[in-house]
């Protein structure tokens, strides 16, 4: 029998994953704000493009109820992805996006989903590992994890508070604290190119630790959530084999075949930022996670080592990507 998954804000790399996932055998609603033209489309929605089967992408705005709402009635899972990329400089007006592109989304879904007649069974909710401190010392999870005070933290914090406010008694709600999400495309990309250059080698000290997860892997982690009814609350979604930055170039090196690549050294990575518009946090702090809930519930991870993931995502991209020859 097909599900009904609804997916807010589905156009990105993970969204697009999680559609051709879905898709195979469930009926996909991707709720978006890019659609063109709708003045004359009266139900305002469009097929998939890609030629994905059982597909529908319905216009919303992310803030405010409409036709989109009806969508929800009888569905089996929501899953919302909406966020403004914090791959930017900090900025006032931008921080000031971050949150509400965050927060927004949620908690219009969190009433509608609250006032339905035929309620879904199961919404989770994207998060962010980056909510646990900078940590050089040892691991955080979801039970000895700490959690402080700078803005990305604070962003978590408001992101996941606008999920946990609003009362849905009757849909089980989980909030998934998602690492780096590693496939062949998305985040690889600025890595690839790095590479190419001959860049590809640590950034800051390298000693800084990166938690990540292979875009299958959080697939299939829905779909365990989705199965397991007795799990609600806050997970992480990331490998149980975080690395130091070191260990993650020198792998992503030795897998595409470079036998060497130029370090970055921190007072590089603060002028690069500012030229491209960014923010050496998201290089330079330490992510140590790990997925402790998630492995008491069974989930085995499919990519459970850095080389293997590295291994997959090359085995699917073409040279050129990664090569300059």
């Amino acid at each position: 029998m097909k599900r009904k998954i609804i997916i807010a804000g589905g156009t990105g790399f993970i969204g697009t994953a999680l559609i051709k996932h879905f898709a195979e055998k469930d009926e996909v609603i991707v709720l978006t704000r890019g659609i063109k033209n709708t003045q004359t489309n009266l139900y305002q929605q469009h097929t998939a493009p890609g030629n994905i089967p059982n597909t529908r992408y319905i216009l919303w705005d992310a803030a405010s109820k409409g036709n989109w709402t009806q969508e929800l009635e009888g569905a089996g899972m929501v899953i919302n992805l909406c966020g403004k990329s914090v791959n930017c400089r900090y900025t006032q007006k931008n921080k000031e996006e971050i949150f509400s592109s965050r927060t927004q989304p949620t908690s219009i879904l969190g009433e509608v989903i609250r006032d339905c007649l035929a309620p879904p069974k199961l919404w989770i909710n994207a998060a962010s590992a980056t909510i646990y401190r900078h940590a050089t010392d040892r691991p955080q999870d979801e039970y000895t994890g700490e959690i402080q005070n700078d803005f990305s933290v604070q962003v978590c914090k408001a992101w996941e508070k606008s999920f946990f406010d609003i009362l849905t008694p009757f849909t089980r709600k989980v909030a998934l604290r998602m690492a780096v999400t590693l496939g062949n495309d998305g985040v690889i990309i600025p890595y690839f190119n790095l590479l190419k250059f001959g860049l590809g080698g640590r950034q800051g000290s390298g000693k800084q630790m990166y938690s990540w997860v292979h875009i299958r892997d959080t697939c299939n982690i829905i779909e365990w959530i989705y199965d397991h009814n007795e799990m609600e609350g806050v997970y992480n979604c990331c490998s149980p084999d975080p690395v130091t930055n070191e260990v993650f170039m020198k792998t992503l090196r030795k897998v595409t075949g470079h036998k060497f690549g130029l370090p970055a050294y921190e007072w590089m990575l603060k002028i690069g930022a500012g030229i491209i518009g960014t923010e050496t946090e998201l290089i330079l702090k330490s992510r140590w996670v790990l997925p402790t809930k998630l492995l008491q519930t069974g989930y085995r991870f499919e990519f459970d080592s850095i080389n293997k993931a590295f291994t997959d995502i090359v085995n699917q991209t073409p040279r050129k990507a990664y090569h300059l020859f």
